[in-house]
């Protein structure tokens, strides 16, 4: 039950978000959708297979684990379920953060997650273009976090939404007026301000890593509003990576095994 609703929340919202991309786009692609899609849905498509006969449902059975056996920080005092809930939902947002800045300066990780940013267009298909291990290693990130805390189960089910759906919808080539987007921005991170952490510009790269609320980059120093040029203008992707326009389905596969161009 647990997994159909996440898969249903998931497919929802991805859903939503490739109508309103296609009702009012913010950018035009370089890449035409039938080029990258199948790709990145194919990557998708094998990442929940592998998760659905490995690890699928380990974060909420660990969750489950943690409370009967008393284990993780939450556990060890008689708290009210709603403290519970949202210390929760910020340790593991707080987590997702922090994984996510050590996946772009540790250079094994950063083999992997480069899958993710080797993608020459911005769109709700950026979201789930993950290579296997990172999947993997995510979620085992996520139980050592969980039985850390001692995260609410419930809580765990609701992150795990969250988690999918401000990935969509943060990387989703949606317009949103810009005073809209300035409002948005004091709590949750909008397309323009994540579409920034994809530009092939080094230091842009290196900023705002947060996935769903902006004050982690904002106390961290890791926030950056606008872009050296527009986001109209500004180039997307790996600049060692662009002169191919588009890596196969094997090219991302076998990339975290190749020696990382200079």
């Amino acid at each position: 039950m647990e997994t159909l609703i996440r898969l249903t929340a998931a497919l929802s919202i991805f859903g939503i978000m490739i109508f309103w991309e296609y009702l009012k786009p913010r950018r035009k692609l370089p890449v035409e959708r039938l080029v990258r899609w199948p790709i990145n849905l194919g990557l998708a498509a094998i990442n929940m297979l592998i998760m659905r006969l490995t690890v699928g449902s380990a974060a909420y059975l660990a969750a489950v684990d943690a409370e009967q056996n008393h284990w993780g920080l939450l556990n060890q005092f008689n708290l009210p379920d709603s403290f519970t809930i949202i210390m929760s939902l910020l340790f593991l947002d707080f987590a997702i953060y922090g994984q996510h800045v050590l996946s772009h300066k540790w250079s094994l990780l950063w083999r992997i997650h480069q899958v993710h940013h080797s993608d020459l267009a911005f769109d709700a298909t950026t979201a789930i273009r993950f290579h296997p291990l990172e999947i993997l290693i995510s979620m085992l990130y996520k139980v050592a976090c969980i039985y850390l805390i001692g995260a609410d189960a419930f809580a765990v089910i609701l992150f795990e939404i969250i988690l999918n759906g401000a990935a969509t919808f943060n990387h989703s080539n949606i317009a949103i007026p810009e005073s809209v987007d300035k409002r948005l921005r004091f709590l949750i991170v909008t397309p323009d301000m994540h579409r920034i952490h994809h530009s092939t510009i080094r230091t842009e790269t290196d900023s705002n890593y947060g996935f769903s609320i902006t004050c982690w980059d904002r106390l961290c120093g890791t926030y950056k509003a606008h872009p050296k040029y527009s986001q109209d203008q500004m180039f997307i992707g790996l600049d060692y990576y662009r002169d191919k326009k588009v890596l196969s389905f094997l090219d991302l596969c076998m990339m975290p095994f190749r020696a990382l161009p200079k």
